[in-house]
C-alpha cells in the first residue's frame, strides 16, 4: 500500500509553497522602500490557496495558467510624495506575520510526518 503524500500533508504543501513565495514578494517591497515610484505588491493569500488546491483537484487553477499568484497592488494608509507605496512598519508587520504562518506550516508538516514514521515503525 503506497502512501500519498500530498492527502497525508494536506493543505499545508500548498500553503508553504504560498508563504515561500509572499515572502519574496514582501522582501521586495522592504528592499525597495526608497526607491521613487515603487508600487508594494502582495497576494491575497486565501484566494491564492483556494486556487492551488482546485488546481491540485484538477480544476483549473493558477499552476495551470503558469502564472503564479495573482500579484496585488497594496493601497498605502499615507502615500508619500515620490510615488512609493512601501509603508516599512507595514511591511514589517506582514512579514513577521508570514515567517510565523511559515514556520506553523512547518511544524504541522513536521507532526504529521513524524506520525507517519510511528505508524511505519509500528509504535
Amino acid at each position: 500500500m503506497a502512501i500519498r503524500f500530498d492527502k497525508v500533508l494536506g493543505v499545508h504543501e500548498h500553503a508553504l509553497a504560498l508563504r515561500a513565495e509572499r515572502t519574496k514578494i514582501l522582501a521586495a517591497n522592504l528592499a525597495n522602500e526608497n526607491t521613487p515610484g515603487y508600487q508594494a505588491r502582495d497576494i491575497d493569500f486565501a484566494a491564492s490557496l483556494q486556487r492551488a488546491l482546485e488546481t491540485a483537484a484538477g480544476e483549473p487553477g493558477f499552476a495551470a495558467e503558469g502564472s503564479g499568484p495573482e500579484l496585488l497592488y497594496r493601497v498605502p494608509n499615507h502615500p508619500s510624495q515620490d510615488g512609493n507605496t512601501v509603508e516599512l512598519g507595514v511591511e514589517q508587520a506582514l512579514f513577521s506575520q508570514n515567517a510565523s504562518d511559515f514556520h506553523m506550516s512547518l511544524t504541522f508538516i513536521n507532526m504529521k510526518l513524524r506520525g507517519l514514521a510511528r505508524a511505519i515503525e509500528g509504535q
